[in-house]
C-alpha cells in the first residue's frame, strides 16, 4: 500500500480531515465526480491549466483594453463616456457568472459531499466581490454624465447592490463558526437562496421602467451596436473571463497546498507528542 496524503472522508460524510496515509478506494466503486477531490491529482491538473488561462487572460484583455480605449470610435451619443462600458460590461458578466459558479460549487457540495466544492466556493467569493464591486464603480462613474447623479436607486443598481451583499455576506458567513463545515454549510445555503436575484438582475430592466439601458446584446435578435464597438467589448469579456478563472484557480490552488501543509504539520505534531 502507497502512502498517499489527502482528504479522507470523516465519519460525517461532510466533514473532510487531512490525514497522512489514506486507503485506496477501488475505482469502479468511485464516483467519477470525486476523481477529482483527490488534494494531488487536483494540484497536478491545475498546475497544467493554470499558464493556458493566465497568459490568454493577459493578452486578450490588454489587447482588448488597448483596442476600446484608444482605437474604437466614441459613441455618436455619450461621447468619449462609453468607454467606461469596456470595463463595466465584463466585470457585471463575471459579477453574476461568478455568482453562479458559487451556487453550482454550494450545491455540489450539499449534495454530493464533494470535498473541493466547499473551498472552491470560498475562493470564487472574494473574487466575485472584487468584480462585483469594480462594476458598481464603474457603473456610478458612467452615470454621473448621464444621469447627473453618481448613484440613483434604479432596479438593475440596486439588485446588483444586493448582488455584492450576497457575496459579502457568503465571505463572512463561512468563518463566522468555529467549526468551519458549518460555516461552508451555512454559506452554501446563501449562496443557493440569493439565486433568486439573479433573474431579478438580469430582466430588472424588462420589469420596471428603469434609467439603466436594456440590453444592447443578445443572444437571440439583432444586436443594437456598432460592429467596431462591439468586437473590442466581446473580446474584454473573453479576457476577464480567463482572468476570473485563472485567479480562482490560483486561489484554490494555495488553499489546497495550505490545507495539506497545515495537515502534515498536525500529523508530525501529534507523532512526536
Amino acid at each position: 500500500m502507497t502512502q498517499t496524503h489527502g482528504f479522507k472522508q470523516g465519519p460525517h460524510p461532510a466533514r473532510i480531515a487531512i490525514v497522512s496515509s489514506t486507503t485506496a478506494i477501488p475505482a469502479p466503486r468511485r464516483r467519477s465526480l470525486h476523481r477529482f477531490a483527490n488534494p494531488g491529482r487536483f494540484l497536478r491538473i491545475a498546475a497544467v491549466v493554470q499558464p493556458f488561462l493566465t497568459w490568454p487572460a493577459i493578452l486578450i484583455t490588454g489587447a482588448a483594453l488597448y483596442w476600446g480605449l484608444f482605437v474604437s470610435p466614441a459613441d455618436y451619443q455619450q461621447g468619449d463616456a462609453v468607454r467606461i462600458m469596456y470595463i463595466h460590461v465584463p466585470a457585471a458578466w463575471l459579477a453574476t457568472a461568478g455568482y453562479t459558479g458559487l451556487a453550482i460549487a454550494s450545491f455540489t457540495a450539499l449534495v454530493w459531499r464533494h470535498p473541493l466544492a466547499d473551498m472552491a466556493a470560498a475562493e470564487i467569493g472574494p473574487v466575485g466581490a472584487i468584480v462585483t464591486a469594480l462594476c458598481l464603480a464603474t457603473g456610478s462613474l458612467w452615470g454621473k454624465p448621464m444621469w447627473g447623479a453618481w448613484w440613483v436607486w434604479d432596479a438593475r443598481l440596486t439588485s446588483v447592490l444586493v448582488l455584492f451583499f450576497l457575496y459579502c455576506g457568503h465571505i463572512l458567513l463561512i468563518r463566522a463558526f468555529d467549526d468551519q463545515e458549518r460555516g461552508y454549510r451555512a454559506g452554501a445555503i446563501l449562496a443557493l437562496v440569493g439565486v433568486v436575484n439573479l433573474p431579478i438582475i438580469h430582466y430588472s430592466v424588462q420589469w420596471w421602467n428603469t434609467l439603466h439601458q436594456g440590453n444592447s446584446i443578445g443572444i437571440t435578435g439583432s444586436n443594437h451596436m456598432d460592429s467596431r464597438i462591439l468586437w473590442p467589448l466581446a473580446f474584454s469579456a473573453l479576457g476577464t473571463t480567463f482572468g476570473f478563472a485563472a485567479i480562482v484557480t490560483a486561489r484554490l490552488r494555495a488553499a489546497v497546498m495550505e490545507r495539506r501543509l497545515r495537515g502534515l504539520l498536525l500529523a508530525r505534531a501529534e507523532s512526536t507528542v
